[in-house]
């Protein structure tokens, strides 16, 4: 088995804000796995419940609470790690303390994000995690960003639909997949159920 996929391989990636104790149970989860079939997925928002995923599903897995909270960012992957996942602390809001969970895949590198909800914290926080990353590298998850990221280097290749609706009332494109050195074969936002927000699925490619 290699340990790293190769340049022009393909592989399906997932991401879902779980919605912490109200929101998608590890069920849920399943479902969509089962359902969609994704090589990886990473959640935000997740909590003790997913830590159930390898024992069911086997692969590999890891979770990061943010800091003085019970949730946090949450990765399952068929695809071995390089090393064991990190986390970055991030330029920090009012409230929350922000981290980033990074998972080196060997040709790739992927951060799990769930971003500040500042409009200017949160570029300067993508900023910041895009410093960590090798040159091929995705970044997913909850950005709680609207209107373009001005991420240079990098594409904003996730599904255009929106993932969340504010208040329930005002939709919204929370959920995004950005990438550098690979490109989009595939991008939709799932049906919602569970959660708050939509879970999206992007088929990539690694370029060469």
């Amino acid at each position: 088995m290699t340990t790293s996929l190769q340049p022009g391989a393909s592989f399906k990636i997932l991401s879902w804000n779980l919605y912490r104790w109200e929101g998608a149970s590890l069920e849920d989860v399943l479902t969509v796995i089962r359902a969609e079939d994704p090589d990886i997925i990473v959640m935000q928002e997740a909590q003790t419940a997913v830590d159930e995923l390898p024992e069911i599903l086997g692969g590999y897995y890891d979770r990061i609470p943010l800091p003085g909270r019970p949730h946090g960012t949450a990765c399952w992957s068929r695809l071995p790690f390089t090393r064991p996942p990190s986390f970055c602390r991030l330029p920090r809001g009012l409230l929350v303390k922000r981290t980033a969970q990074l998972i080196d895949f060997g040709s790739f590198s992927l951060a799990n994000v769930h971003l500040s909800h500042g409009q200017i914290l949160n570029r300067r926080q993508l900023r910041s995690i895009s410093t960590n990353m090798r040159h091929r590298a995705v970044i997913m998850g909850d950005f709680n960003l609207i209107g373009p990221v001005l991420l240079p280097g990098f594409l904003d290749v996730g599904p255009r639909e929106k993932t969340h609706r504010m208040l329930n009332h005002v939709p919204l494109r929370l959920d995004r997949c950005l990438v550098r050195g690979l490109s989009r074969l595939e991008a939709r936002a799932l049906p919602r159920f569970g959660s708050d927000h939509r879970p999206i699925c992007v088929t990539l490619r690694l370029g060469t």
